[in-house]
């Protein structure tokens, strides 16, 4: 696994900041928006955009007195692909397990 998939893995893994991405899927907001439902004071979301920011998964850009943050869709694809080899990679074995179980339970039952 590279280092930025493990960021962007590390700045999802808190349930703040996974809102905050959730928040951002509907489309672009403001700092005030994404703090808004937390109830938390706006130094502590700053620092949590700051773990979004480093992971890589958003971007935010300052116009006047508004910092407006935004989704980078390309690093949650590449984690999205990842999930999906591993999915696909315990699907064979759970299926190959299914099968040895099918086998020792039919060795296990003459008929």
């Amino acid at each position: 696994m590279s280092s930025h998939l493990i960021a962007c893995f590390r700045a999802l893994s808190d349930p703040t900041r996974l809102a905050m991405v959730e928040r951002l899927v509907r489309g672009a907001a403001s700092v005030g928006e994404l703090a808004a439902p937390s109830g938390l004071a706006l130094p502590t979301i700053l620092k949590h955009l700051k773990a979004l920011e480093d992971g890589g998964i958003v971007v935010s850009t300052k116009t006047g007195r508004t910092r407006l943050c935004t989704l980078r869709p390309a690093v949650l694809s590449e984690a999205q692909g990842w999930l999906g080899r591993l999915t696909a990679q315990w699907e064979a074995r759970l299926n190959r397990l299914d099968v040895l179980a099918l086998s020792l339970d039919r060795q296990e039952k003459p008929e």
